[in-house]
């Protein structure tokens, strides 16, 4: 019998007005990325650094499983503020407050440093205008299934 692990992701993203009203909302497929299913078979040897950031940015060109950055970040990463493993799948959270990664987004990753590091996933979606007090939160499932 063959068994055949199948990793896949689902981003949310939620743009908020500074009254914390939703604006937007964006749900999409994302591509787990050479380097990220690296990441987790090394996890099944070694203690490897743990997913910790998300970036967002203006780049339109379809994801790559040779994608190891953005292509055009806008900002700063920020730190990702809970994860939540269920199951077979791992629920990633952050938030791009007021005055971060401003103007017209078009893509999001999934990192385990600040800066640097390895790309887990990256994703690209229909524009998201955040304007400078809106904020961004971001909902990341990653599922593993075997068939």
């Amino acid at each position: 019998m063959l068994d055949i692990l199948k990793v896949k992701g689902v981003a949310e993203l939620t743009l908020l007005d500074s009254d914390g009203k939703a604006k937007q909302s964006v749900t999409t497929s994302n591509l787990v990325v050479d380097t990220g299913l690296n990441f987790i078979v090394d996890r099944m040897k070694d203690d490897e650094t743990v997913m910790t950031h998300m970036g967002v940015g203006t780049g339109t060109t379809a994801p790559l499983a040779g994608n190891t950055t953005l292509e055009t970040q806008l900002g700063g990463r920020e730190l990702i503020e809970t994860s939540t493993v269920t199951d077979n799948s791992i629920l990633y959270r952050a938030v791009f407050e007021a005055g971060d990664a401003t103007g017209q987004l078009t893509e999001a990753a999934i990192f385990n440093s600040s800066t640097g590091g390895t790309m887990l996933c990256r994703v690209t979606f229909t524009a998201i205008d955040k304007q400078a007090n809106d904020s961004l939160a971001i909902k990341w499932t990653i599922s593993l299934s075997a068939s």
